[in-house]
């Protein structure tokens, strides 16, 4: 078993050591359902990874690392319930499930709790840590507000785009590694630079995630596919698509956007992947991605860690970007 499952192994036990049983059962079964359909707990791991990696007590971390898993997960089932998203991580929704105003409630019971377990971590790290985690907090509500501004707009530039992903998707990353590496006693020098190599790896991941939206296989990303496609969501494939559309006068893809060709969901997204073929999108895209992993690595090898810790995050590259689900 390698450290990363050892560290999963540890969380998903304190987990259920922590299942919620307090009254009444109907604000608190859904967030047990929730948090038991899996997921990659990614952001956890990050938190007691950042303490091991300098030679940290993880039992330290695991409360911290309860208050990322909590405080993301809210950020889902509300995310969900924006989006009217049927389906998450393979399972109904919660408010599909039990309904839209259950959905709201259990939410927000989920974010205080996660401020319950953040009070929890050393009380010498607490001041540092709650700052951190008061920055992040914010930063993913303005990025889901970006997120949903850009709908309406006909048009997001790049530098637009990927400032909104860094705020609604990286940060959490990013505060993850760095809560975890201050908790292990990192140096300030060391705990920044994780942050910006976290923070990259993130934005690199989300260009994934969208990649996956289009290109992915359902049973293993675990949603429908295309779905960013139907909302007419801003990714940096539809950008690039709209910009590389405009300078070739092709009007195909406004037509789509604008509802003047009147396509059922399935032809709507099977056109727009067609014209991001013919535009060579997807491997434009890829660069991107690919140039976001090699400046997050750049952070990496900037700490005092040595090259053995180094190379696991490292490995890290592979299992959440270079992914197929």
């Amino acid at each position: 078993m390698d450290l990363l499952d050892q560290l999963r192994k540890a969380f998903t036990l304190y987990l259920e050591e922590n299942r919620f049983t307090q009254y009444p059962p109907e604000l608190y079964e859904p967030n047990n359902y929730f948090l038991n359909i899996g997921g990659k707990r990614l952001r956890p791991i990050m938190v007691l990874l950042g303490t091991d990696l300098f030679g940290g007590d993880i039992s330290e971390a695991l409360p911290a690392a309860m208050s990322i898993e909590y405080f993301h997960n809210f950020s889902l089932v509300h995310d969900d319930v924006m989006d009217n998203a049927p389906i998450r991580r393979g399972h109904t929704t919660i408010h599909e499930k039990y309904g839209l105003n259950t959905a709201i409630l259990s939410g927000d019971a989920l974010l205080v709790y996660a401020y319950d377990f953040l009070e929890k971590v050393p009380e010498q790290h607490l001041r540092t840590i709650l700052r951190i985690f008061n920055r992040t907090a914010i930063e993913v509500c303005e990025g889901q507000q970006m997120d949903m501004n850009f709908e309406k707009r006909v048009a997001v530039s790049e530098e637009e785009y990927l400032d909104m992903i860094r705020r609604k998707t990286s940060v959490v990353l990013a505060a993850a590694l760095q809560i975890g590496a201050i908790i292990g006693g990192a140096e300030q020098s060391d705990a920044d630079a994780l942050y910006q190599y976290a923070l990259h790896l993130g934005l690199a991941f989300q260009i994934q995630d969208d990649i996956l939206d289009c290109y992915g296989d359902q049973q293993l990303v675990g949603k429908q596919p295309g779905g960013d496609i139907l909302q007419n969501k801003k990714t940096l494939l539809l950008i690039r698509a709209m910009e590389a559309a405009e300078l070739h006068q092709d009007i195909r893809l406004s037509a789509i956007l604008s509802g003047a060709n009147v396509l059922s969901p399935e032809q709507k997204v099977t056109a727009v992947l067609e014209i991001y073929a013919d535009l060579g999108i997807r491997t434009s895209v890829t660069e991107t991605r690919d140039a976001l992993i090699e400046k997050a690595l750049s952070h990496l090898y900037s700490t005092t860690l040595p090259d053995n810790k180094k190379r696991i995050l490292e490995s890290l590259v592979h299992q959440l970007v270079l992914r197929t689900f």
